[in-house]
């Protein structure tokens, strides 16, 4: 499954909205500075989808609006 994910990194706390089936908006409270607020960004996708972090992927770790594809194989 692919996602897309428009991110505000720096934020006041962690948060995940779903706008859709296919599209959410993502608070982080990491700066996007060494990748700090893409790994901040898995773990966050992982506790509220309930995937493995090693299931999710970011196509374009360098935009603000990502591509992310969940493997989610039952």
């Amino acid at each position: 499954m692919i996602i897309c994910i428009k991110v505000k990194p720096n934020s006041k706390e962690n948060k995940l909205v779903k706008i859709n089936e296919r599209e959410y908006y993502a608070e982080i409270e990491e700066k996007a500075e060494d990748n700090r607020a893409n790994i901040e960004l898995i773990r966050l996708l992982s506790r509220e989808l309930g995937v493995s972090q090693n299931k999710i992927k970011i196509k374009n770790p360098k935009s603000r609006e990502k591509l992310v594809e969940i493997d989610v194989e039952k």
